[in-house]
């Protein structure tokens, strides 16, 4: 059903991992390549129930045991390792982009129901749910800054942009350990300010990037 190996990461996040500590670095790394297997099955999908089966597919095998799942896919072996427990994260990330599958015109509500649920793993790789608040915000913006960009409707793009910036940012840094996904969250404000360019273009993208490792916000 699904392919072997991960798919390449973009260069945020590359970014982002580089600057994860540790014990975030393998989750963090696991929930990316499951969000690009899950947009290769939107972007490839014309019949919208051929995209529901698929994405049924996913949430289906996380719903199961580890131990009942499917073997040899080097993502559901990840996710199996890294997020044991946390699956309802991943399932708000499959039911976030089956808006896009269903949704005949995008609109706010769908723009906002995709980005909450595409993103909300940031918070889920919060130790104990400590800085939970500020990523969930975080990681809403992340994943409409990155579908803002890469859409080629103008209007869709407008929405996109136009619910990122609504997302709303408690107060606060965020810890070293989930430094990468400051770098992600201030390279999405950027992108969403700028109208929905890609996260890493332009000459201000590597100061985003500092600015989130080395303060965290």
């Amino acid at each position: 059903m699904t392919a072997n190996a991960p798919d390449p990461l973009p260069p945020e996040a590359e970014l982002a991992l580089g600057w994860s500590g540790q014990k975030v670095r393998g989750p963090l790394s696991i929930a990316l390549q499951l969000d690009r297997r899950l947009a290769r099955i939107v972007g490839r999908t014309h019949e919208p129930v051929l995209g529901q089966m698929r994405l049924a597919w996913w949430r289906e095998a996380l719903g199961k045991p580890v131990a009942e799942r499917p073997r040899g896919d080097a993502v559901l072996d990840g996710i199996g390792m890294h997020w044991q427990g946390r699956e309802a994260a991943l399932v708000d990330m499959i039911d976030g982009w089956e808006v896009l599958v269903t949704a005949e015109a995008l609109g706010a509500e769908h723009a906002t129901a995709f980005g909450k649920g595409r993103g909300a793993f940031f918070a889920a790789l919060a130790p104990d749910g400590e800085a939970g608040g500020r990523l969930g915000p975080a990681g809403m913006r992340w994943a409409l800054a990155d579908a803002a960009a890469g859409v080629s409707d103008p209007a869709e793009r407008a929405v996109l942009v136009a619910a990122g910036l609504a997302a709303g940012d408690p107060p606060g840094r965020i810890a070293a350990s989930l430094r990468g996904l400051a770098v992600l969250d201030l390279l999405a404000m950027r992108s969403l300010k700028r109208g929905g360019r890609p996260l890493m273009e332009g000459r201000g993208a590597p100061l985003a990037v500092l600015r989130g490792a080395i303060f965290g916000r």
